[in-house]
C-alpha cells in the first residue's frame, strides 16, 4: 500500500478539473494509489469531454459539493469563513498558494499534506470532508471513492458534546 502522502497527491490530481494532462497521468495514478482505482478506471473509460462535464456538474453547481473546506463547518456549509488558517499553515512550511486558487481548495490542501506530511488541515476539517464524502456518495458520483480513500487515512471526526 502506498504512503498516505502518495495517496494525497493522487487524490489532489483526481479532484481537479480533468484535462489532457490528467488523462495522461491516469496510468500512473492507478498504479501509485490503488485505493483510487474505482475512480481512475472510470476516468480512463469515460471520454474526456464527458468527464469534464461531469466534474462541472458535480463541483460547479453551488455549495452542495464544495471543494472549499472553509465553507464546511460542523457538517454543514457556512459562508464567510476566512481561509487565513490555511495560508498560515502553508507559510509555516515555507509554501505559498498561487493566486489562481483559494488556499482552502481541497486539492491544494491535499497537495500540501502530500508535500509536507502535515495532515493538520485535513484533520481540522474532518467533519466537512465526511459530509462532502456522504454528499458525493448520495449523488452517485465516482468522485465519492476519492473522498472515501482520503477519509480512511484520517482519525475519526470528534463528536460534539451535547449542549
Amino acid at each position: 500500500m502506498p504512503s498516505d502522502e502518495v495517496l494525497y497527491q493522487a487524490a489532489a490530481l483526481c479532484l481537479t478539473c480533468p484535462d489532457e494532462d490528467f488523462r495522461a497521468r491516469l496510468p500512473l495514478l492507478r498504479e501509485a494509489a490503488p485505493q483510487l482505482r474505482e475512480f481512475t478506471d472510470h476516468a480512463a473509460l469515460t471520454p474526456l469531454p464527458e468527464l469534464a462535464a461531469h466534474y462541472a456538474e458535480v463541483f460547479g453547481s453551488g455549495d452542495r459539493h464544495s471543494l472549499y473546506l472553509s465553507r464546511w463547518r460542523g457538517g454543514a456549509i457556512r459562508h464567510g469563513r476566512s481561509p487565513a488558517r490555511f495560508q498560515e499553515a502553508y507559510r509555516a512550511h515555507g509554501l505559498r498558494v498561487s493566486d489562481e486558487e483559494l488556499p482552502d481548495f481541497l486539492p491544494a490542501v491535499l497537495e500540501f499534506a502530500a508535500r509536507t506530511g502535515d495532515t493538520g488541515l485535513l484533520t481540522e476539517h474532518r467533519d466537512g470532508l465526511e459530509r462532502l464524502r456522504i454528499e458525493l456518495r448520495d449523488h452517485g458520483t465516482p468522485y465519492a471513492c476519492v473522498l472515501d480513500a482520503v477519509c480512511a487515512t484520517l482519525p475519526p471526526a470528534p463528536t460534539e458534546a451535547p449542549s
